[in-house]
């Protein structure tokens, strides 16, 4: 039996890129469907680290208190450290001190909670907004057609088909998935760098590590890394192997073990848990669109994991697409929106994957200080250029540091506000609409009688509780935010162009 649903937006894939998208697009009021072919989330603690601008996306939906209790089991962790074995000296490659808090930046301060524990987080936020969220089913075909986009897939328990008609696809379906391909979309970068098999072992390893690192990079060569687990005991472990002389099924659990009791340098018990494998590699989707077809996170690219910037930019893809695919479906946005998708995310991805290969080979190789990647920079930094903005863009994707001016293309300063009496961020401002920032009447009124606008009168509906507003939004009349947090636009004169600066931004002129 086949059931046919139709339904605005189809997601494939469950990890973070799909749940992300399916969490903004149900706080956009999207209706929308995503199928995973796993039963649930994976239990390996891969995709450590909630990044301060992804930490600034899910404060204003109320996340940031499950996110931080869910990296509670981290705290006491910080630092990249290098050695042979545990017991043997630990080399800082990375600031084991660096601050998780960057207040005259952000307000979104850095979390520890890993894919094991952020995927749980989303999928309920997800669900409570309206999101239908089917695991265990496979995605079998996906085919256009004159009214969309028409997606077959197959409970893996039930053996049930569903016909769905989307008006569009969402593919999250990670590095190996398959609608790139069906869709003849290519991909360019230097591609495989290495070879893992990553398992999750238990193991009392309390009088052994004292100070807990984010991770450990083990061995003379390097053979693998170590990472904790959010389970008390539990460790993860990526070992390295070259597939020309061998394969994952070569990684037996003795053989996993084996090797992490080298690597820690004592004959512990050991309990391995879980096993996968996966490749390091580094590659860009030459296209992010395909019609109706949008790559998210790992299907759009992929790269090393130095800096934590893989599952931070599959939620920030999400972001950056899902508030102009509700503008779009509610008939407030031209179809060209879309375009700009592609057009802002992928000359990140292109800088990102340079970037992160060549930090990889500094923090593996002999030469760790060599490291060119600005954590900061890549998170805070990053800038767009394309149609949805109305002024000169910034030109390249990174400057020499964030910038804390208000232009086209760039991220909206930060402003530390109190809205109501609570201390807030402005970046706590900007998820649902586009928001305009003003310190005049005129221009607040203006607001009021735009429809996907709402106005803060600096001064009055907000405080500026540092004073920094004229200076890092440059005595502007208005600046017009994005619901991704990025300006728009900057205002000055009549107040009544409001309706149409905002129709140019989401190309309906």
């Amino acid at each position: 039996m086949t059931t046919t649903t139709q339904t605005p937006v189809l997601i494939v894939g469950g990890g973070y890129a799909g749940l992300a998208s399916a969490l903004f697009l149900a706080h956009q009021g999207v209706r929308c469907v995503l199928v995973d072919r796993h039963p649930g989330g994976s239990i390996l603690g891969r995709a450590r680290g909630i990044n301060p601008r992804t930490m600034e996306i899910y404060r204003p939906l109320g996340l940031e208190a499950a996110i931080k209790e869910a990296g509670r089991p981290f705290d006491g962790e910080s630092g990249v450290a290098r050695c042979t074995t545990l017991l043997d000296e630990w080399h800082w490659i990375f600031d084991a001190d660096a601050p998780r808090a960057l207040p005259h930046l952000t307000a979104g301060e850095f979390g520890l909670a890993d894919q094991s524990t952020m995927e749980p987080i989303l999928a309920r936020a997800a669900r409570e907004r309206g999101a239908e969220l089917r695991f265990d089913t496979q995605c079998e075909s996906v085919d256009d057609g004159p009214d969309g986009v028409t997606v077959v897939t197959r409970d893996r328990t039930t053996g049930e088909r569903r016909t769905y008609l989307a008006q569009y696809v969402i593919a999250a379906d990670g590095y190996r998935g398959t609608i790139r391909q069906r869709y003849g979309i290519g991909r360019t970068g230097p591609g495989v760098q290495r070879s893992y098999v990553s398992c999750v072992f238990k193991a009392d390893l309390s009088d052994i590590i004292t100070r807990r690192a984010m991770f450990w990079i083990l061995g003379d060569p390097v053979t693998g890394a170590l990472v904790s687990h959010a389970l008390p005991h539990h460790w993860g472990l990526g070992l390295s192997y070259d597939p020309a002389t061998e394969s994952p099924d070569d990684f037996t659990d003795e053989r996993c073990a084996e090797t992490a009791r080298r690597l820690i340098g004592r004959d512990v018990p050991i309990d391995i848990v879980g096993r996968a494998a996966w490749e390091e590699a580094a590659y860009v989707a030459d296209r992010f669109r395909a019609g109706r077809v949008f790559l998210v996170g790992d299907a759009a690219h992929v790269w090393p994991p130095a800096g934590g910037l893989g599952a931070n930019s599959a939620v920030q893809d999400a972001h950056n697409l899902a508030w102009k695919l509700a503008a779009v479906l509610a008939g407030r946005a031209s179809d060209a929106l879309l375009d700009t998708y592609e057009a802002e995310r992928r000359p990140v991805a292109l800088e990102l994957a340079d970037l992160t290969v060549r930090s990889q080979a500094a923090r593996f190789g002999p030469n760790p200080g060599e490291d060119p990647l600005d954590a900061v920079l890549c998170v805070l930094g990053q800038r767009y250029t394309s149609a949805a903005m109305i002024g000169p863009g910034p030109g390249a994707v990174f400057g020499d540091g964030v910038e804390q001016h208000a232009r086209p293309g760039t991220r909206a300063p930060h402003l530390w506000l109190d809205h109501d009496g609570r201390r807030i961020g402005v970046h706590d401002l900007f998820h649902d609409s586009f928001v305009l920032l003003t310190d005049s009447e005129p221009w607040a009124k203006a607001a009021a009688d735009v429809e996907g606008v709402r106005a803060y009168r600096i001064g009055a509906d907000v405080i500026d509780v540092e004073h920094a507003w004229r200076s890092r939004y440059d005595g502007a009349a208005a600046v017009l935010v994005r619901p991704d947090g990025y300006v728009a636009w900057r205002g000055e004169g009549d107040p009544a162009a409001l309706a149409g600066v905002l129709g140019r931004v989401l190309l309906k002129q």
